[in-house]
């Protein structure tokens, strides 16, 4: 990587996202409106006596969930328009490097995803009056990783497809099937055998584990650092994979 050529890469895409109002709008606001929405669909629903609020068990996991979904959705058809308008050849011909493009993308889609976390994590815990037993800060950190984690698997499947119409179609395979899995729906340990491996090699489980240990104990384990050692490891492999996997020609 060429610390120069990374530098100019990732205020090039900061410039073109601070011109395309929309896609800002979309990153920042969405995962707050959403949880506006869910507080309201379960403001009134019934808990049982001791039990805590069934808003607050959805939530935490929830921001942990969509700033990923947000965050890939946005990065591969982001990434998609510039192969497509032949600004990534273009690119590829001067002497940045496929690594130095990638990175320079992951940099300013992720101090995007801080400000989406932030945002979020402001609107839940203030707004919508959301607790947890342990600290919200490390609620923010998995929310600002899961957003990461997005922007990495979002430029690898970015890599694989021809047209922003295909990129949409990794969503249905690559995301739908960890939100099912993940433990939201059902937790992982209730899960048929086969289930719950395949829950293992999905990063978003891990994610959702990590605010579920915030969410049920005052004090961080081992294991929640194990989960975000592991978000952090699919993050990187992920980003890897993509700069293995990027074609410098367009199609």
């Amino acid at each position: 990587m060429n610390l120069h050529i990374y530098a100019a890469g990732t205020t090039r895409i900061l410039r073109q996202l601070r011109a395309d109002h929309r896609t800002v709008a979309m990153i920042l606001l969405v995962p707050s409106l959403l949880m506006v929405l869910l507080y309201f669909l379960y403001q009134d629903f019934p808990t049982a006596p001791g039990a805590p609020p069934l808003f607050d068990r959805v939530a935490v996991s929830m921001l942990g969930i969509l700033p990923f979904v947000v965050m890939f959705l946005i990065t591969s058809i982001a990434m998609q328009r510039e192969r497509s308008s032949g600004t990534l050849e273009r690119l590829l011909t001067t002497p940045m490097s496929k690594l130095d493009l990638l990175a320079g993308y992951a940099t300013a889609f992720s101090l995007a995803a801080i400000l989406q976390s932030l945002l979020a994590c402001a609107v839940v815990f203030g707004a919508l009056g959301l607790s947890t037993e342990g600290s919200p800060a490390w609620v923010l950190l998995i929310a600002v990783l899961g957003a990461v984690l997005g922007v990495a698997i979002g430029l690898l499947c970015s890599a694989f497809a021809r047209t922003e119409f295909q990129a949409v179609q990794f969503m249905p395979v690559v995301v739908v099937p960890q939100l099912f899995l993940c433990g939201l729906l059902v937790p992982r340990n209730q899960m048929p055998d086969w289930l719950h491996a395949v829950s293992n090699v999905m990063p978003l489980s891990y994610a959702v584990d990590a605010l579920s240990q915030i969410s049920a104990a005052p004090s961080v384990t081992g294991q929640f650092f194990t989960d975000v050692a592991v978000v952090l490891a699919f993050t990187v492999a992920a980003l890897c994979a993509a700069a293995a996997t990027l074609r410098r020609r367009t199609p």
